[in-house]
């Protein structure tokens, strides 16, 4: 395998990821190596032979954040809600003319921003590269480029790595691995996903068995109460008129909700945890957004004003649910950019009169 001939796009071809890399460092290459394989893309940013940042399409910023509350705990600056607007900023943010991959971009912005220091940078990229660089080493198959350094408009460099050290690691940490688990699925393959026990997964209206209140009150189940709840097929997202995400920790208030919107014309996204609500909203791209004031970690005044600085939910209706009623809630909510106001308790004819009168507009 010739690295001179990585400058032009190859077709589909047998690969060999330590040969690619041996060759990377001893040629002292600089540039992104781009490697497909199975719709799943890898990006090995390099400086004369030595790693810069790798990435992963896969997941790349359930990866990111993972690692960024790792560092939470060391690093106060690194709150819940700086990296819900990493996510909200970079995670579907079209591809700039500098072709730096999101979450590169996004290690630079919290750098730039002084969220993390180049130190605490430099521990985030290893962090990630171990990560990336193992699944990377299992690619039997795919195409590869290399776009050259000069090719960029800009090619931060926040740290180096030697890649030698690197890939021994991830070699020994595939050995282990293989040892405890004797077949390892092949990256970019995704298993199937079937009905799960999750509160923060999405469902559609009228496909759980839910019980139905008379009416909505602040009530707050158990720490360990989950929903048993069911992924929408295809059909019923297109039978769907409207998509609506529900951000609430009570999963009595969501089962609720969702049984009071059991209509075809709904399809109902339930989410429990405001921070990962933000992930589910920027996928669903709901048409109404129902928002509970007080939760833990991220409360609904900040999470309403995260939501109206992305350019995708800035006209979006967002309601804020909650049990206050007076006039300093509601002109914080009114502040923060929300649509209206809905207070507990509720019934389902308050609810739908709310609902249909911001759709409708």
């Amino acid at each position: 395998m010739n690295i001179a001939a990585m400058v032009n796009y190859k077709s589909s071809q047998k690969l060999h990821p330590l040969s690619l890399l041996a060759q990377a460092k001893s040629r002292q290459v600089s540039g992104r190596l781009r490697v497909s394989s199975n719709s799943s893309v890898w990006s090995i940013y390099l400086d004369q032979g030595e790693l810069i940042y790798a990435s992963y399409s896969v997941d790349r910023f359930e990866r990111l954040d993972r690692h960024l509350r790792q560092l939470s705990r060391q690093i106060p600056s690194l709150v819940s809600a700086v990296r819900v607007q990493v996510r909200l900023l970079f995670e579907n943010a079209p591809e700039m003319r500098s072709r730096i991959d999101p979450d590169y971009r996004a290690v630079c912005w919290l750098i730039e921003q002084q969220y993390l220091t180049p130190d605490q940078a430099a521990t985030l990229i290893e962090d990630l590269a171990k990560e990336v660089i193992e699944s990377f080493l299992l690619v039997q198959e795919g195409s590869y480029e290399l776009i050259e350094k000069d090719k960029f408009d800009e090619f931060p460099i926040f740290h180096q790595l030697d890649l030698r050290p690197l890939v021994e690691f991830c070699q020994e940490r595939l050995r282990q691995s293989r040892s405890a688990r004797p077949s390892l699925p092949l990256p970019g393959k995704r298993p199937e996903l079937k009905d799960v026990v999750n509160p923060a997964t999405p469902t559609v209206s009228g496909t759980t068995a839910l019980v139905e209140p008379a009416s909505v009150t602040s009530e707050t189940p158990a720490p360990n109460a989950a929903m048993k709840v069911k992924l929408p097929t295809e059909s019923e997202k297109l039978k769907a008129h409207y998509t609506i995400v529900c951000i609430d920790d009570s999963p009595t208030v969501l089962q609720a909700i969702n049984s009071f919107l059991d209509d075809k014309s709904f399809a109902i996204v339930m989410v429990n945890d405001p921070v990962r609500a933000l992930m589910q909203v920027v996928r669903s791209k709901p048409d109404l957004i129902l928002l509970d004031v007080e939760m833990p970690n991220l409360d609904g005044y900040e999470l309403c004003s995260l939501l109206r600085r992305h350019p995708t939910f800035k006209s979006t209706p967002i309601i804020m649910v909650t049990g206050n009623t007076g006039f300093i809630d509601r002109a914080k909510a009114k502040l923060v950019g929300a649509s209206g106001y809905l207070t507990k308790p509720f019934t389902q004819s308050e609810l739908l009169k709310i609902v249909f009168k911001h759709l409708s507009c």
